[in-house]
């Protein structure tokens, strides 16, 4: 029995929406989807294992490593430069 009520699934839009999106990034890199998205989930996967990564060091090394992290901060005449330059759209 049909109760009047219509289910109205969305899935087909956000595919088709979504699918438009990949196309139009494809198109602008001359790639076709599949390329794109092979590229695409390749890059992803790096992130994903690299951010899995785990480094193996010696005490001394991880001592070293350590050390750096805790020394107060350097001088550095081209950070301090830059951060002091003001960006293009914040000049008036």
């Amino acid at each position: 029995m049909q109760s009047g009520f219509i289910r109205r699934d969305r899935s087909p839009l956000k595919l088709r929406t979504t699918r438009n999106l990949i196309d139009r990034a494809a198109e602008l890199l001359g790639k076709t989807r599949t390329d794109f998205m092979l590229e695409v989930s390749e890059r992803r996967a790096e992130e994903v294992l690299l951010d899995r990564t785990i480094f193996t060091v010696s005490p001394e090394i991880y001592a070293e490593y350590l050390a750096r992290l805790d020394a107060p901060a350097q001088l550095n005449e081209r950070l301090t430069r830059t951060m002091s330059t003001k960006a293009p759209w914040d000049e008036v």
